[in-house]
């Protein structure tokens, strides 16, 4: 038995469960839009500079009806009116046909840009899409298993759906809007104080007052819409556990308050979303009216300015004629442009709540892909090998059965090899999810080569925990773990979980046939191999009676198929993987005594030869291990074989003989 220590035990915890991604409601991460326009060129660079500049032919040539507004009211129809002379007319005519190409060329540019740039972010965008998703996908298989156990399933999940679809809209639709918007706006001003000071100073006071609208309502908009990210990704969160957990609820009767919880959560949704598009619709509205006021204001005071002659200031007279009288063509072509301006306000303010939308979304999806990868500094693997004439381990690229550690040593610079045997230590190994809450003190063990150890003890004494260190799901906090003489720390851990066959209590089944699924334990295994390794754990039988045998295929984690029957696929599963050491966690808790006893003979053939470990509630399952390590509060209390702990009538035998129970 271990040694004692003077820290106090105390219960075992295992990982918090969240429901949030790590991001602050309300708050989107700095830099996040340079960021994402960064990856957009990355991908795209080409393609987005040639789209730039359809936009900008767009943006510009959107106005070209102001412009030859001015000439075609100033220059053709009113020197046209009292005109009679035939030359007069002709030369006038002209001049229309002449401004008419122009302009139907102009605006054939125009929309042979639109077009173009339409087309370009319509693959810009769904190219994101994919790139982001695969880029995501990338990086969850390279983080840690504490990420999954400290993120609620459903919320990662909207990472995928919502947030990507925000930065979808983001990239293809609301940027694409603000830089034309941008665009516009500008050239809008330049061709108004070219034309008329006068008239502008009339927009730039509206533009003050839609400025003032827009940073005190689209500004609550865009808070909000921040808001709505975090409550959906909450509630799809919440949505993806209830499915997966329907059967209990029902068996609890816990129906209504599901539909509380939900109901708390759907209100939170509601109220975001609702003060969102609130705050979203009234600004339109609002803007929509200073803009009729302001065309109202430009005819009255352009209209006054032409009745009283006064002489018109801008940019264009300064540089041409000097001064000259505010013509007719100048304020027709002002009411069009404050018209125009007023539209691309109220577009670009529609536009702020969907950016800040999307910049939540493209926030949550970096902070996924900016997570701490799983830290792997190993550098033994695990090859396969054979014996040379002098006996020694040689590599081989052929499936010998025989397995090595390959430890390339740094001082000197040579290559060792050591047979994988299953000599697994835990030497005084200290552990906890979280610094204040110790889950294992001072465990200590030792599994020979062929040697089945077993763990017994309550919820949360600890067992998973120590096969989890075993695999490097964790790091230990103290002590040491060496498999064949080698610290684990230098093992590689893709070697090391690859030399270890695990059969969970939790059964994962995959969407596809009952091969595929039993192959998933070796994906170059052959037919055959499958059969034989579904045969060793009794699951043939049953799946021959199946519809399509090996065929069939299985959904929604193989629910037309029993608990029973997930689990002996898991078994097979674990035995075509042929690993040289075993980790079976529960495996027999969801089968019955009769298929038990089938199953115990197949797993007495699958562990012949390995090191196994064992975790067991079933006591009956445990007798023939080789050693039984009975745990309490993460400590080793207890240890020896079947009889041994019977004759020390202890914990074991309290256990054994029912004045126990195990929780």
């Amino acid at each position: 038995m271990a040694q004692a220590t003077t820290r106090k035990p105390v219960m075992p915890k295992g990982p918090m469960r969240g429901r949030g991604m790590p991001i602050p409601k309300g708050m989107i991460k700095k830099g996040t839009l340079k960021r994402l326009l960064k990856t957009v060129f990355k991908y795209y660079k080409w393609r987005m500079i040639f789209a730039l500049l359809c936009i900008a032919i767009s943006s510009v040539g959107s106005l070209v009806s102001s412009v030859f507004m001015v000439s075609i009211v100033d220059d053709v129809i009113m020197p046209a009116i009292g005109k009679d002379g035939t030359g007069w007319t002709l030369l006038l005519q002209n001049r229309l046909i002449n401004l008419v190409i122009m302009m139907i060329t102009v605006y054939g540019a125009v929309i042979l840009a639109s077009f173009t740039y339409t087309r370009i972010m319509a693959t810009v965008t769904q190219g994101m899409l994919y790139h982001l998703r695969t880029d995501m996908f990338a990086k969850m298989q390279k983080l840690p298993i504490k990420y999954f156990d400290t993120h609620a399933h459903g919320d990662i999940m909207s990472t995928y759906t919502n947030d990507t679809d925000a930065t979808r809209q983001l990239i293809g639709q609301s940027l694409p809007t603000l830089l034309s918007s941008s665009l516009t706006l500008i050239t809008t001003i330049v061709l108004m104080t070219y034309y008329s000071f006068w008239l502008f100073l009339v927009v730039l006071v509206s533009t003050f007052a839609m400025t003032f609208v827009v940073k005190k309502i689209g500004g609550g908009s865009a808070k909000y819409m921040v808001a709505q990210q975090t409550s959906l990704a909450q509630e799809e969160g919440f949505m993806e556990e209830m499915m997966k957990g329907q059967k209990v609820v029902k068996v609890f009767t816990h129906e209504e308050r599901a539909k509380e919880d939900f109901e708390k959560l759907n209100q939170k949704l509601f109220k975001d979303s609702e003060k969102a598009h609130v705050y979203g619709n009234v600004l339109g509205p609002i803007l929509g009216n200073i803009g009729n006021i302001t065309y109202v204001l430009i005819a009255i005071v352009g209209g006054a300015l032409f009745a009283l002659g006064a002489k018109n200031v801008s940019f264009g007279s300064l540089l041409f004629n000097g001064s000259s009288l505010l013509g007719i063509g100048v304020i027709v072509a002002f009411l069009g442009m404050s018209r125009n301006f007023t539209q691309i306000v109220n577009q670009t303010s529609q536009q702020v709540s969907m950016i800040a939308m999307g910049l939540a979304g493209a926030s949550r999806v970096f902070t996924l892909m900016d997570e701490e990868p799983e830290q792997d500094e190993g550098y033994v693997t695990l090859v396969n090998a054979k014996r040379d004439e002098d006996g020694n381990l040689t590599e081989t690229t052929e499936r010998t059965g025989l397995w090595a550690w390959k430890h390339y040593h740094k001082a000197d610079g040579k290559t060792t090899y050591t047979q994988l045997q299953g000599d697994i230590v835990m030497d005084m190994v200290d552990f906890s999810y979280v610094p204040e809450k110790q889950v294992l003190t001072d465990v200590t063990l030792y599994a020979k080569p062929g040697q089945k150890i077993a763990f017994v003890g309550a919820t949360g004494a600890g067992k998973t925990t120590i096969t989890n260190l075993i695999n490097r799901f964790y790091d230990i906090a103290d002590g040491k773990i060496r498999y064949d003489g080698i610290n684990i720390n230098k093992i590689r851990k893709e070697d090391l979980r690859r030399s270890l066959g695990i059969v969970l209590q939790d059964t994962n089944l995959f969407t596809g046939t009952v091969m595929e699924n039993i192959r998933y334990g070796r994906l170059d295994a052959t037919d055959e191999e499958c059969i034989e390794a579904a045969k060793l754990a009794n699951a043939d039988d049953f799946i021959c009676r199946l519809p399509d045998g090996y065929n069939t295929m299985l959904t929604n984690n193989g629910a037309n198929l029993s608990q029973g029957q997930r689990q002996l696929l898991s078994i097979a599963r674990a035995a075509v993987a042929d690993a040289p050491a075993m980790i079976l966690d529960e495996a027999t808790s969801s089968i019955d005594t009769r298929t038990e006893a089938l199953v115990n003979d197949g797993m007495d053939k699958l562990m012949h030869g390995r090191t196994v470990f064992v975790i067991a509630h079933r006591l009956s399952t445990v007798r023939n291990s080789n050693a039984i390590m009975v745990l309490d509060h993460g400590r080793i209390i207890e240890r020896g074989t079947h009889e041994q702990l019977l004759e020390q009538k202890g914990t074991y035998y309290q256990l054994y003989t029912g004045a126990f129970e195990l929780e």
